[in-house]
C-alpha cells in the first residue's frame, strides 16, 4: 500500500510520526501546491491531509486512490460527496483537542478581560517606571466571576468550554442557532445570547448555515459590549464588519485564532488593527498543544490500520 502525507508541515515538529504497522510505501512533503496534488498521488491508495483540498477534478485524475485521512475535525476541504460517488473512504479525528481549545480560549478570554497585553505594553514602553508610584490604571481589568459566557456551539468542545467558565463562576449559555427556535431547554435564543453575554466564543463548524453568522446586525444587538472570542473556524465572522464594531464600541475586544484565509492576505481588515490592546490574533494553534498533535496523529493512524484491517473508523464518507 502506498501511503502519501501532503502536507507534514501542519504537524507540529515534536509529534512522533508513527508510521502503520503493516506493509507499506510511506512518502510525505512538508507543503501541496494545488499544482502538485495529482502528480503526488498518482499511484497512491491512502491520502493523508491536513488542510489541502481534494476536488472531484483530482479525484477523477487518481484512480488508485481509496481512502483519505484527515488529519482534523473539519472536512470541507475534501469534496465528500466525490469520495462517496468514488467508494473512496473519508476519516477525520475527532475529540483530540478537548483540552487544549478550551484552554486557548480561555487565554485569550483572561488575557483581554484583564488587559494583560496593554499593560505588558506599559512595561516594555517605560510607563511603570515613569508612574512614580507601585501601579497605575491605563486599561480596564474585570473579573470573570459573575460575568456571562455565550457559547455558540454545544459540542465538545463548547461543552468543555462551559465548564471552564462555570469553574470562573461564570453563567454559561448556549446560543441557539441563528434563526432556529424549538431546540429544548439546553438552548438560549440566538438573540438573547447576543444581548446579554459579556464573553461569546465561537465552537461551530463552518457550514452554509453558520458562515458570516456574526455581521454588523448581530454585534448592534451586543448590549453589554462584549469581549469576542473565535478558536474555530474562520468565516463564521465577517471580518470587515468586525473591525467596524470594533472601531464602533459594539464589542470590548477581540481573541480570534482562526482568520477567514489562512495565512491571512494583505488586505484582510484585522491586520490594521493588530497593535490595539484589545486585539489578540493568534495563527491558527489553538488545536496544536504538544499533547493534543500526538493523539490527532495517533487517531489517524489507527484509521489508516482500520480501513487497511477492512474496518474503516470516523468514516464520514
Amino acid at each position: 500500500m502506498r501511503i502519501v502525507f501532503l502536507d507534514r508541515g501542519t504537524i507540529g515538529p515534536t509529534v512522533t510520526i508513527t508510521r502503520p504497522g503493516f506493509a507499506h510505501d510511506w512518502i510525505e512533503h512538508e507543503q501541496t501546491a494545488a499544482d502538485q496534488i495529482v502528480p503526488r498521488l498518482e499511484g497512491a491508495e491512502v491520502a493523508l491531509v491536513n488542510k489541502v483540498p481534494i476536488s472531484a477534478e483530482t479525484l477523477a485524475q487518481l484512480p488508485d486512490l481509496k481512502m483519505i485521512g484527515i488529519a482534523a475535525t473539519g472536512y470541507d476541504r475534501i469534496d465528500v460527496a466525490a469520495c462517496g460517488a468514488r467508494g473512496i473512504v473519508v476519516s477525520n479525528v475527532r475529540g483530540y483537542a478537548i483540552n487544549t481549545v478550551p484552554e486557548h480560549t480561555f487565554a485569550l478570554i483572561l488575557a483581554l478581560r484583564r488587559s494583560v497585553i496593554g499593560y505588558r505594553q506599559d512595561v516594555i514602553d517605560g510607563k511603570w517606571q515613569q508612574s512614580g508610584q507601585f501601579c497605575f490604571f491605563t486599561h480596564p481589568i474585570k473579573d470573570l466571576a459573575g460575568s456571562t459566557l455565550g457559547i455558540m456551539g454545544e459540542g465538545v468542545i463548547g461543552q468543555a468550554v462551559a465548564k471552564l467558565g462555570q469553574a470562573f463562576g461564570m453563567r454559561t449559555l448556549f446560543a441557539a442557532h441563528k434563526g432556529v427556535t424549538g431546540l429544548g431547554p439546553l438552548y438560549t435564543p440566538f438573540e438573547q445570547v447576543l444581548a446579554e453575554s459579556d464573553v461569546i466564543t465561537l465552537h461551530a463548524p463552518l457550514m452554509k448555515q453558520t458562515r458570516n453568522m456574526l455581521a454588523l446586525p448581530e454585534f448592534e444587538q451586543m448590549a453589554k459590549r462584549p469581549l469576542l472570542i473565535n478558536a474555530s473556524r474562520g468565516g463564521l465572522v465577517d471580518e470587515a464588519d468586525l473591525v467596524t464594531a470594533l472601531e464602533r464600541g459594539l464589542i470590548a475586544g477581540l481573541g480570534f485564532d482562526c482568520l477567514t484565509s489562512e495565512p491571512p492576505t494583505a488586505d484582510n481588515p484585522l491586520l490594521a488593527v493588530l497593535e490595539r490592546p484589545n486585539v489578540i490574533v493568534t495563527p491558527h494553534v489553538a488545536w496544536a498543544s504538544e499533547e493534543a498533535m500526538q493523539t490527532l496523529w495517533d487517531q489517524l493512524i489507527g484509521h489508516v490500520e482500520n480501513f487497511q484491517a477492512g474496518r474503516p473508523s470516523n468514516a464520514v464518507a
